[in-house]
């Protein structure tokens, strides 16, 4: 709770992933993907509950030896590879006993991000935005990032000569990173997204911003954590 506005976290992990299968109960130091993400929400001091919203059996048993309160099966159909996150939101919404003024998603690809983190993000949205989300900066400047037309010739996706520049002569520029969403859950009910006009940032550092997508960002999450057992595991061989 935050002065007195209650705090739903929604960890959302579903079991279909093509491009690294099971990954949201891989083993990252010695506990499964998910587990990372509701030791985080049970941290947090503004979270008043945490939920799982899946539709995997393996990762329900994971989240719930990690304490997590699962308290519905994800329907199939709202997770499918085009399924939108904002529809497993609602039916989370819809299916509690309890009304809470702001939701906050959780994707358990995003193991690193901490409670300091889910907080400050909450406090962000909770300063007067409708919503808030975590950012990263990005390294790149958004006017050196290409397209290639068919003769595979360069076309900045921002006109002009941004690619004559040095990234020095740009200002810092951020990346939404996944870990961390927060809204009202009024707006969200109707806007059915986290980003709109009066969306605020919650910056966060690059190393705690990862986002398991395939074996390489394991393999990073596992280097970032220490996790010197496990990081060549599932590596081809050269």
């Amino acid at each position: 709770m935050i002065d007195g506005k209650t705090c739903l976290g929604v960890v959302v992990a579903r079991g279909g992933s093509k491009g690294l299968p099971g990954k949201n109960i891989a083993d990252l130091a010695g506990r499964p993907l998910v587990a990372w993400s509701v030791a985080a929400a049970k941290a947090s001091a503004y979270l008043d509950r945490t939920i799982l919203s899946s539709d995997d059996q393996a990762i329900i048993a994971a989240a719930q030896n990690a304490g997590c309160d699962v308290p519905f099966l994800r329907p199939s159909a709202l997770a499918a590879d085009d399924s939108p996150v904002s529809d497993a939101l609602i039916h989370a919404l819809d299916n509690l006993d309890q009304e809470f003024d702001y939701v906050v998603l959780l994707a358990a690809t995003s193991p690193l991000r901490n409670a300091a983190d889910i907080d400050a993000c909450i406090s962000a949205c909770h300063s007067g935005a409708v919503s808030a989300v975590s950012v990263t900066e990005t390294a790149t400047p958004p006017e050196w990032i290409c397209r290639l037309d068919a003769g595979r010739r360069l076309v900045p996706v921002i006109p002009g000569d941004g690619l004559c520049h040095r990234r020095q002569d740009y200002s810092p520029a951020y990346l939404p990173n996944g870990a961390v969403y927060v809204a009202r859950v009024d707006w969200f009910r109707h806007h059915m997204t986290f980003y709109g006009a009066d969306t605020i940032a919650s910056i966060m550092p690059a190393e705690r911003a990862i986002d398991i997508d395939g074996e390489f960002d394991l393999m990073m999450a596992r280097f970032l954590v220490g996790d010197a057992a496990t990081s060549t595991e599932g590596t081809p061989a050269p």
